[in-house]
């Protein structure tokens, strides 16, 4: 696909997943911007704010007229589903007009961005085409998720991947390996597995937390704060897949923040992951893991 110029305000975030999609900046930055745990919305450019309706139209416009071939679309930035039913509904009208073949649109989606969203609106967003949901839960114990102001609980979160499913959109949900670190390890891990086996989520992912500018704001809530090292990730990494309870969600750990790379189907193939994280605390040597200079963000 050729660059098309769009009026990016950067950085701009996209999951792994859709780096082959058109993306669409219709928000900037996160309208919450409050985890501690989080640096991508940071910077003074980034604050929050819709992007006006008649500029997505324009973008839309521009990248139609030499890139009508468009399939996939993903709404950018932070969280685009805290638009209106109705702005979420006049994008993706617009998306289907000029994009004959749009096959998907896809957006980031903070558990809260869904209450005031009832099931038949988003069925009726589906049938524009949105079709999946990259919703950060982070974690699923109340008191990691109090300690870096994420803003939700875990019922709120179980509440939203359900309103989800019903109205037949698909969801992927990201834990965050040692979020909770030293003290909260466990409790992190076992709670979070709790929280995905009450949601039966299409896809699940496991990040690890990962902190380039320092963890100077992780702490301003978090003083108890104590990074697990690569052993301890992997433990409570085992912990928690121990913990699921599912039946067919897509799980991959392979996001660059990642040392071990772990792809499967859950509950199908739970027990040779198990087997691989086993042998990645036991005999690491044995296992092929990324490098330090090979991770990132």
């Amino acid at each position: 696909m050729s660059v098309i110029p769009l009026n990016y305000i950067e950085p701009v975030f996209r999951p792994p997943s859709e780096a082959g999609s058109l993306i669409l900046q219709v928000t900037n930055g996160c309208s919450w911007n409050k985890c501690t745990f989080c640096e991508m919305y940071t910077a003074p450019q980034k604050k929050f704010k819709p992007k006006q309706e008649d500029e997505v139209l324009s973008e839309i416009k521009a990248v139609a007229s030499s890139q009508p071939s468009v399939r996939r679309v993903f709404l950018a930035d932070g969280d685009a589903m805290v638009l209106s039913y109705r702005r979420l509904h006049q994008i993706l009208v617009w998306l289907n007009e000029y994009f004959p073949n749009l096959q998907r649109v896809s957006s980031y989606c903070l558990p809260r961005n869904i209450r005031n969203k009832t099931v038949a609106e988003l069925a009726e967003l589906k049938s524009l085409g949105l079709d999946i949901l990259y919703v950060g839960a982070e974690s699923g114990d109340d008191l990691v998720l109090e300690k870096v102001q994420k803003g939700e609980t875990q019922a709120s979160t179980v509440d939203a991947l359900v309103k989800i499913k019903q109205a037949g959109l698909r969801s992927s949900v990201m834990i965050l390996n040692g979020l909770g670190g030293r003290r909260y390890s466990e409790q992190h891990a076992v709670n979070s597995a709790n929280m995905v086996n009450l949601a039966q989520p299409d896809y699940l992912a496991t990040l690890v937390v990962s902190f380039p500018l320092g963890e100077q704001r992780l702490r301003s809530g978090f003083d108890d704060f104590d990074m697990l090292n690569q052993k301890e990730l992997f433990r409570e990494e085992r912990l928690f897949l121990e913990h699921t309870d599912l039946s067919k969600t897509i799980f991959r750990s392979d996001h660059a923040s990642n040392y071990l790379v772990l792809k499967g189907v859950l509950g199908r193939d739970k027990v040779a992951m198990l087997n691989k994280l086993d042998l990645a605390i036991d005999n690491p040597e044995m296992v092929p893991l990324r490098q330090e200079w090979q991770r990132g963000l």
